[in-house]
């Protein structure tokens, strides 16, 4: 409220919101610094020239330094916390939910690709999830043979032809294409149409999203900091492997010259 103390600190807004502030500033310079000491790391290697896959290398590699201190002092600690805290039981929960949300919006891109079956497959495991389930906490339709089966637009994209174009990293957002990044606003569109749109609930919807997606990730990271000698490379290419077997149901092209999309 306006000219009221704190219920928290004690102090009011203005006083509050320099807190903020600085603690802000504090953690934007621990990105930055963080940026710098790996910056080394996030260059390619003397004398490679970038794949034809990955024509803005440079520019990838310095996006993939900032998320991935951003991911070092903010998101990954949040996502060990809540991994640490919130009983494996309720995790499962909230991604089963969050999932039966998802999979409506891979039953609409079924539909937009011409695989009928399959989108009435989804509909029918959203359908039973919902109800069965307990508004999708419980994965009731895996149980009953109703495999998920995710799909986004930039899948759509992808059966109807559009090239998937260079590998490109996000700001925030990571490891994409082109052709996803160009999907991605139809995506997210129906995430802000799904959740909430009030604030806070609608922040607090992002953030549980990004912590549940954040902490599915966790093992892999995990094993990125073992294995990889180039994590730039490791996670680009393991990235496009796993979007190429998707576009084509897990069943892509031996040869990448084969590919029509």
């Amino acid at each position: 409220m306006r000219g009221s103390f704190s219920l928290v600190t004690g102090q009011r807004p203005c006083r509050d919101l320099r807190g903020f502030a600085l603690g802000l500033a504090v953690a934007l310079g621990l990105v930055l610094s963080q940026g710098a000491v790996v910056a080394a790391e996030a260059k390619p290697p003397a004398g490679a020239e970038a794949p034809s896959k990955d024509p803005w290398e440079r520019f990838n590699r310095a996006v993939f330094v900032f998320n991935g201190a951003l991911d070092h002092f903010i998101i990954k600690p949040v996502a060990e916390g809540y991994e640490a805290v919130v009983p494996k039981p309720i995790r499962s929960g909230v991604g089963n939910a969050l999932g039966n949300v998802s999979d409506a919006w891979s039953a609409v891109n079924l539909a937009l690709q011409g695989k009928g079956t399959r989108a009435a497959e989804m509909t029918m495991r959203v359908g039973i999830n919902t109800v069965l389930g307990l508004g999708g906490l419980m994965d009731v339709a895996t149980e009953a043979g109703l495999e998920r089966q995710s799909e986004d637009f930039g899948q759509t994209l992808a059966a109807w032809g559009v090239p998937s174009g260079p590998y490109v990293v996000l700001p925030f957002f990571g490891p994409s294409t082109l052709r996803d990044t160009a999907a991605f606003p139809l995506d997210q569109a129906y995430s802000s149409a799904v959740f909430p749109s009030r604030e806070p609930q609608r922040w607090g919807w992002l953030g549980l999203r990004l912590t549940d997606a954040r902490t599915d990730a966790l093992p892999f990271t995990r094993m990125l900091d073992t294995v990889a000698l180039d994590k730039y490379t490791f996670v680009r290419d393991a990235f496009l492997t796993r979007r190429r077997s998707l576009v084509y149901d897990g069943n892509p092209p031996p040869n990448e010259e084969d590919e029509t999309n």
